[in-house]
């Protein structure tokens, strides 16, 4: 006896070839949607959230266009993710994994009409994967050797290295106009880490007004507030103490408490004494010996009296970035009891002063103790340029920062792809067997990659990649696709650099993304939750 149906009314399965069928397409279509945002002359997407306010983002980067999106397929999720992954471990490379990925898929679902079986296709792209990480293990350059240990004299041929990888992130993003501008203000940034990859201690702070050239790298710190009336403008060597302490508690606050006095006289009591007890409070802060406080919450008039007379900036509502970045860049803890001032830890600085950026007031803590701290100001037009702005300098900063860390370089413009499918192709012709087609399949796909590009800027694809190909034959090619003056270039001449753990990451990512979704054969929607269910 057949069971006629296993699951609840609504729940639905998709079997066998259906269910390839829905995976693949969903994981091509978005693979497409991102496919002509890659490259220097990719487009960008305007994402338009159906919220409140209907707030839109213009945007080229991968992973936030598809961060923002809803998706019902499953597939197309995983896609989602590793791109998303991609931006956290590496920063840069979030279309080109999508786009490796759907290429994957679109030549595994030709293999698979032609009833190849998936595991072999899986098994094929395997050795290809390992056969393409190889080629480019054998191509890298590592310029940090000339460095020695000391990051700031010796390796300038390193600063070359990550200034060409920086242009190359920035130049498919909004701030490609200026990328000689704004890489030198990522490498400086980088630099001063010191080989952390921590970019807590980069501040960006974006300003609309100006245009985006005049952005700048700012040593120290700047905090986006304004300095308290009465109080002084500008303190050297200044002593901070960093709090998240209530400093409001000089009028009668108690909640769902009710006093019955019987004459005004006993309010007015009960409020003087309230405000001894902010009295005490401060008397106990201003004996740490300081001369900068900062508060993450609110300072109310009758504290930030006192502190003004005692010759201390009070600065108030810090959010919580703000003292957090504070306290580590100055090498202040944050303290919110104050009742033994050898325990807590002050923060140092050499200068506060307030400075004009366009028409706002800030905050400049200059010669902190954390030396390798610095803000970033960007200028703009509007909100959306520099939201975009931030997202790419944010991208060239990571890529820049594990750069230092993981020197080595590789090409870029299609170079490291093309070398990646000539040493992919050779093992297909080697190799017996069926998955010697899922191994030129994968060759195939790379080469999608450099495709693609030449198809964003507008150029014949199909022409420029085959002149590529019979370039790559040759020993010690350098070749690649010049978008400029749209023929195949010599990236070495042009300082078109990527960095090798980028493609590394982008090379892994989609395999494994495509292996995972070659291996499912059914797709089973569970049914929703009913309210009556609940009860």
């Amino acid at each position: 006896m057949a069971v006629d149906n296993l699951f609840k009314d609504e729940a639905t399965e998709e079997k066998g070839e259906r269910a390839r069928m829905a995976s693949f397409i969903g994981a091509m279509a978005i693979a497409d949607l991102v496919k002509t945002t890659l490259g220097p002359k990719g487009m960008d997407k305007i994402l338009q959230s159906t919220g409140r306010g209907r707030n839109i983002s213009v945007t080229n980067d991968g992973a936030t266009i598809l961060k923002s999106l809803h998706i019902d397929n499953p597939a197309a999720k995983v896609l989602v993710d590793i791109s998303k992954v991609q931006d956290d471990e590496v920063g840069d490379g979030t279309t080109s994994v999508v786009v490796l990925a759907g290429e994957l898929l679109r030549e595994a679902e030709k293999l698979v009409a032609v009833k190849i079986h998936p595991m072999t296709i899986i098994s094929g792209y395997r050795m290809a994967a390992e056969c393409a990480q190889k080629a480019l293990l054998n191509k890298v350059m590592d310029n940090k050797d000339d460095a020695g240990n000391d990051y700031m004299q010796g390796p300038e041929k390193f600063k070359v290295d990550l200034m060409k990888i920086a242009m190359t992130t920035l130049s498919s993003k909004i701030l490609s106009q200026d990328k000689e501008h704004f890489a030198t203000l990522a490498v400086d940034a980088v630099m001063r880490l010191k080989g952390s990859t921590n970019l807590e201690s980069i501040q960006i702070i974006k300003k609309p007004g100006g245009s985006l050239r005049d952005s700048f790298l700012d040593e120290g710190f700047i905090l986006d507030k304004k300095i308290g009336i009465g109080q002084p403008k500008r303190i050297e060597n200044a002593n901070i103490l960093v709090a998240n302490t209530a400093m409001d508690t000089d009028k009668v606050k108690i909640y769902g408490a009710r006093v019955r006095v019987d004459s005004m006289a006993r309010v007015a009591q009960i409020e003087g004494a309230e405000k001894e007890k902010m009295k005490e409070k401060v008397q106990k802060i201003i004996a740490h010996g300081i001369n900068c406080f900062i508060n993450r919450q609110l300072i109310y008039n009758f504290p930030e009296e006192l502190f003004a007379d005692a010759g201390i900036l009070a600065i108030e509502h810090a959010d919580f970035d703000g003292i957090e970045r504070l306290a580590l860049v100055t090498g202040g803890e944050i303290a919110s009891t104050f009742d033994n001032p050898e325990s807590v830890k002050l923060g140092h600085c050499k200068l506060i002063e307030e400075i004009m950026i366009g028409e706002d007031k800030l905050i400049h803590f200059s010669g902190v103790e954390m030396g390798q701290a610095c803000t970033i100001v960007l200028r703009g037009a509007s909100n959306h340029v520099l939201d975009e702005a931030e997202r790419s300098l944010h991208d060239a900063l990571c890529v820049l920062s594990q750069t230092v860390v993981d020197s080595r370089v590789l090409l870029g413009g299609g170079w490291p792809e093309m070398v990646m499918a000539k040493e992919v192709d050779e093992l297909a012709r080697k190799t017996p067997g069926k998955k010697a087609h899922a191994i030129e399949a994968f060759s195939k796909a790379l080469q999608a990659i450099p495709t693609t590009i030449a198809d964003n800027a507008g150029l014949d694809s199909a022409e420029l990649i085959s002149q590529l190909r019979a370039e790559h034959h040759k020993e010690g090619s350098k070749a690649g696709i010049d978008v400029i003056t749209g023929a195949v270039g010599d990236m070495e001449k042009l300082g078109i650099s990527e960095a090798f753990k980028v493609k590394q990451a982008v090379l892994l990512s989609a395999t494994e993304a495509a292996e995972m979704i070659l291996r499912v054969d059914e797709i089973i929607t569970c049914a929703p939750r009913r309210r009556e269910d609940r009860m």
